[in-house]
């Protein structure tokens, strides 16, 4: 499996002329070799080399990997990014990729003058994007856990209950299940907050007629979950009713284009346009998607500059919304697995608006 990874990574180098490249972002890290470890502020790279002799450099305060390849050791007195330089041909370009810290390769840039640097995090970052069998069932597990919460959680909803209250009940859950923890910070807005899309849970009480916005992900095995779903208190106005279906179509619209070889703007394109058709445009004011993993937010997006064409194995968001300033918000998300011949839905909670409590 590693080797398939890394092969894919090798090729992808190849077309930049790149012969070495340093990946230090922690998950690129343990997608390549299966190892983890959160550096926090010292130098922690894996480099690979197109010749296969591929290398860890590894603080001594690091466990040891379990990964066939060199390992370079160094302590918190020597001088890292030196031990580093010496084991990079100083005269090829280097692959960097997009997290690493200026502190390490400004004077990396210093020590090996004639080697240039290249941004080549790409390399890494569109193969993971196309997840493998493993992570596709790593992902399906992780909404499974997220559709089993979501809808525990709908069973909470009731006047009085505040929004800080929800998202607790949503962490607790998420832990009594086995995750390890959120995958972002948990969304739960009810009446006028839910205009705000990233609304933080405060104290604010569930009242009758309020539509509830429900954004929430859990991370399970390392891999993330991510789905909202708007819920009214007794009853819905008729005009927030028919907002949430218009959303709703939109969800639906564009996930049913979703194949390999569309282009995700048109798949952008198919959720707005109903949205802006029907007069609520400007309400609809964030890209359709983001493409998710490891971490929630992944490289690549659906949205109207998008220039990626859909392939098996990706997963992104479909998450239209209309958000009413001091008034209302709608919001209704799955992620979607591309297949050979069209998309799997990954979650499973009606779409449908429902009224709680």
């Amino acid at each position: 499996m590693y080797e398939e990874r890394i092969r894919r990574v090798l090729a992808a180098m190849e077309k930049l002329g790149l012969e070495q490249l340093l990946v230090a972002d922690p998950q690129s890290i343990y997608y390549l070799t299966g190892y983890y470890n959160e550096p926090y502020e010292r130098l922690f790279v894996f480099c690979l080399n197109a010749d296969g002799r591929h290398r860890f450099f590894l603080n001594r305060l690091f466990p040891a990997p379990d990964f066939p390849c060199e390992q370079v050791w160094f302590s918190d007195t020597d001088d890292a990014v030196a031990i580093l330089a010496a084991g990079l041909n100083a005269e090829k370009p280097v692959g960097v990729d997009k997290v690493w810290a200026a502190r390490f390769l400004l004077p990396l840039m210093e020590r090996n003058p004639n080697s240039r640097p290249v941004l080549a995090s790409d390399c890494v970052d569109d193969v993971r994007a196309c997840k493998d069998a493993q992570e596709q069932a790593l992902m399906r597990e992780a909404s499974r856990v997220n559709d089993l919460v979501m809808e525990r959680a709908a069973a909470q909803l009731r006047e009085g209950v505040t929004e800080r209250e929800i998202a607790s009940f949503i962490a607790a859950q998420y832990e009594a299940e086995g995750c390890e923890g959120l995958s972002f910070d948990t969304i739960v807005s009810f009446g006028a907050n839910a205009a705000d899309p990233h609304h933080s849970p405060d104290e604010t009480t569930l009242k009758a007629g309020d539509c509830i916005v429900i954004d929430m992900g859990c991370k399970k095995d390392k891999y993330c979950s991510d789905m909202t779903r708007t819920f009214f208190c007794k009853s819905a106005a008729p005009k927030y009713a028919a907002i949430h279906d218009l959303v709703r179509e939109a969800n639906e619209r564009a996930e049913a284009m979703i194949r390999p070889g569309v282009a995700l703007r048109d798949v952008d394109a198919a959720a707005r346009d109903h949205i802006a058709a029907a007069g609520y445009g400007e309400y609809f004011n964030h890209r359709l998607g983001h493409f998710i993993g490891q971490i929630d937010h992944e490289k690549g997006d659906v949205s109207a500059t998008s220039e990626i064409v859909a392939k098996p194995g990706m997963i992104f968001s479909i998450e239209p919304g209309v958000y009413l300033p001091g008034e209302f918000g709608v919001r209704v998300e799955d992620l979607v697995l591309v297949t050979e011949d069209g998309c799997e839905i990954l979650n499973k909670v009606e779409k449908h608006w429902k009224t709680v409590g």
